[in-house]
């Protein structure tokens, strides 16, 4: 036992020792690079706080504008021993991509031009950089991943000096060319004088980015994050946002604002290698890059991990939050994403505010997504996922899962959007969600997709996409949601409990459902000061029709094609017991949608 104790004691001397070594670097736009980083002698660029920082030690930066690109040359070593990035409490830091450019020229009428030194971009130039990779589609054009700024807001790019001529129209325009010697960029500035006003271009291909994979255990907090000329990001290439932990383990990316990317906002998707954008036209190249990344490395123990919480996320020209495998095993929460590609200059198949490949045991909960062309895209291999208490408006389509083979749980969200579900997967599960929008399900897909181990990267095997297999519990489909689009589905579906009100259609698998169909429960999305409140009407007439079974992982079963049941990540049972709002339902007749005991009559419910 004396052994025992004198052990004991060595260790807590030794996390003693190593928690006295942790420190806090400082950062500050009037610091200098040559003084040690404390709070009376700060540093001057991130940069310079990162090279120096150790596990466990603080950087904080203190409210000014950096322009620079952080680059993180090493991370933590747990959880407990990470690197943390933060902003300073109550000040404003934004860390950006783009520089302020002057001596602007005025050409004629609203346009103007400025003449840059090719020098002045260093190695890399946003306006010879071509957006192109796979699944991308210029429409006709070129496009390029720099942009312009007038006070923030940024210019779309013209397609060709002739149109950037012509009478400026809603959104002003910018066209760039660049030789051997000059960049020359010109810009509509509709009534202003450029060189009166802050106006900046982008310089820099992102902004919180290890160049190295690897780099496991950091935190960032509290910034603005903006103006980065990122390129298009596939699932077979490297993805590159704004920020994210380039092929890392355990980052945290939390109450940030994340904005002007040209592509995406927050990447936790791809390393890069030689068959990058090689693989659109290869039947087998995302099989083939899934493949080599396993051989790289890709496993629960290395890459994922990641919580993304509480950011707001806009303005980005292709996802809100992309990632392919990298993304696996990681938690987005309560983050605000909205106006992603509304330009619409060019198109692609990765567009969405959240796309993700490969989301293995991720949550994604309570986020706020609207303005998209797709809210969330989950595509290929969505496998013990949960999408839970998720606000979707103003979308085109809310939510598409395409060549999943599942299990994978939607529950308690609002599907608000013309479009609710776009359904090109088996082995999904919709419990007491708000469908508001229709639901599409695809045809049969001959693509051999993975199935996966249980909570692992490892294939387990390939199928086909024969529709079905789903299960839809206790939700409240309202106006143009239809389940009859299920009624010859090949493979069986599980419906029960389900409520159809003004107009929405059940299948001939939904023995138990309740159908109002001149039932308008009036919904409607209000922006209030405070929030969004969503007004409907509750009915006892429709809410106690019948009662109805909480839904655990007994009543789900097993997801056909991978064998395997609906869980929780560690294997314990998934029982959706509580609400939108964490309230605890009934276990003996939970009320049907997303909201439990909400009462009756007309009603106000804050939702964001």
């Amino acid at each position: 036992m004396a052994i025992v104790r004198q052990i004991v004691a060595f260790l807590a001397v030794l996390a003693l020792s190593v928690a006295a070594q942790a420190r806090t670097l400082y950062v500050a736009p009037d610091g200098n690079n040559a003084n040690p980083g404390t709070s009376a002698a700060p540093l001057r660029t991130i940069q310079r706080a990162a090279n120096l920082a150790q596990p466990g030690d603080v950087i904080t930066v203190r409210a000014g504008v950096y322009r620079e690109r952080v680059s993180p040359p090493r991370g933590g070593t747990s959880d407990a021993r990470r690197i943390i990035y933060q902003a300073a409490p109550g000040e404003k830091v934004v860390i950006t991509g783009a520089d302020q450019v002057r001596n602007w020229v005025r050409v004629e009428g609203q346009v103007w031009k400025t003449t840059l030194p090719n020098s002045f971009f260093g190695k890399f130039n946003p306006y010879s950089d071509m957006i192109h990779g796979d699944w991308f589609d210029p429409m006709g054009r070129v496009h390029h991943t720099g942009e312009v700024y007038l006070n923030d807001n940024g210019f779309v790019e013209a397609a060709s000096l002739d149109d950037l001529m012509k009478p400026a129209a809603r959104e002003p325009l910018w066209f760039g060319r660049v030789d051997a010697t000059d960049t020359t960029i010109w810009a509509q500035f509709k009534g202003v004088d450029p060189n009166r006003q802050r106006v900046e271009i982008n310089v820099r291909q992102t902004v919180f980015f290890p160049e190295k994979t690897g780099i496991n255990y950091i935190t960032v907090r509290g910034f603005v994050l903006e103006d980065a000329a990122t390129p298009w990001a596939p699932p077979t290439a490297e993805q590159i946002g704004v920020i994210g932990p380039h092929w890392s383990k355990g980052w945290i990316i939390e109450n940030n604002v994340v904005r002007n990317s040209i592509c995406s906002g927050i990447s936790l998707g791809k390393y890069g290698d030689k068959w990058d954008n090689t693989s659109a036209n290869t039947a087998q190249g995302y099989v083939k890059t899934i493949q080599r990344a396993l051989a790289d490395g890709w496993s629960k123990e290395n890459i994922g991990h990641h919580i993304v919480r509480d950011n707001t996320i806009y303005n980005c020209g292709q996802t809100g939050i992309v990632g392919s495998l990298g993304a696996a095993f990681s938690t987005i929460t309560d983050n605000t994403i909205h106006d992603i590609h509304v330009t619409r200059t060019f198109s692609g198949a990765e567009i969405a505010g959240i796309k993700l490949h490969a989301a293995i045991d991720v949550l994604i909960a309570h986020n706020n997504i609207y303005r998209t062309p797709l809210g969330l895209w989950l595509d290929w291999m969505a496998q013990g996922t949960r999408i839970a208490g998720n606000l979707f408006h103003d979308n085109d389509r809310d939510a598409f899962v395409e060549v999943d083979h599942g299990p994978f749980a939607f529950a308690n969200n609002l599907f608000l959007s013309p479009i609710s579900l776009e359904d090109n997967s088996e082995g999904g599960a919709y419990v007491h969600n708000l469908f508001a929008g229709s639901i599409n399900v695809h045809a049969y897909d001959s693509r051999q997709t993975p199935y996966l181990e249980p909570h692992a990267t490892a294939i387990a095997g390939f199928h086909d996409n024969p529709r079905g297999d789903d299960r839809y519990f206790n939700n409240l489909m309202v106006g143009r949601a239809d389940l009859s689009v299920y009624n010859n589905a090949p493979l069986p579906m599980r419906m029960d409990g389900n409520v159809y009100l003004d107009g929405a259609r059940p299948s001939r698998f939904d023995a138990h459902a309740v159908v109002k169909p001149h039932l308008d429960p009036g919904l409607r999305l209000v922006s209030r000061p405070g929030g969004l409140y969503l007004q409907m009407r509750f009915d006892r007439s429709w809410m106690n029709a019948q009662p109805h079974r909480l839904v655990t992982t007994a009543l789900l079963g097993r997801a056909a094609i991978p064998d395997l049941p609906y869980e929780l990540p560690d294997g314990s049972p998934l029982r959706i017991d509580t609400d939108y709002f964490g309230k605890i339902r009934s276990r003996s007749n939970p009320t049907p949608g997303p909201f439990a005991s909400p009462g009756t009559g007309e009603l106000n419910l804050k939702v964001w």
